[in-house]
């Protein structure tokens, strides 16, 4: 019997938090829905409190790009537990394609279809830029 060590924290969850506080705020949205479903009030919440009386528009497409994500994936995609203050390669990912899907839709695309395993995201590419300009039609871009 072999016995293999488990893998240390920092290779669980390599990338540090967002500094940007849109991106901290996509990532709560998403850490919650991902755990908890589309209609999680916390994320519901957090989405009014950033966003104020036009929280709508960008709650709606999150839970969009949420229903797509996990639609489309060929696999799992892990996500971190709220708490936790660095993220998982696939979090990484979405947060890239977010900040990235206006100005570098080729990445954002390649990325995507890294992520979800599939060669034909234009669907999901389109949810996500869809919620990438709604933080950014909000005063609220998301950077990289």
């Amino acid at each position: 019997m072999t016995v293999t060590p488990a893998p240390a924290p920092s290779q669980m969850l390599p990338h540090a938090m967002p500094a940007c506080p849109n991106g901290r705020l996509a990532l709560f949205a998403i850490r919650r829905m991902g755990a908890h479903g589309l209609a999680d009030a916390h994320a519901a919440h957090a989405m009014l409190n950033g966003f104020g009386e036009s929280f709508r528009r960008p709650l709606v497409l999150m839970r969009a790009l949420m229903a797509d994500l996990a639609g489309s994936a060929a696999g799992n995609i892990a996500i971190a537990p709220c708490c936790c203050m660095r993220m998982t390669a696939a979090e990484s990912a979405v947060l890239t394609i977010l900040a990235q899907v206006e100005t570098a839709p080729e990445k954002a695309q390649l990325l995507l279809a890294d992520l979800l395993g599939i060669r034909r995201v234009d669907g999901v590419l389109a949810s996500a830029a869809a919620l990438s300009a709604a933080f950014a039609d909000a005063g609220r871009p998301i950077s990289g």
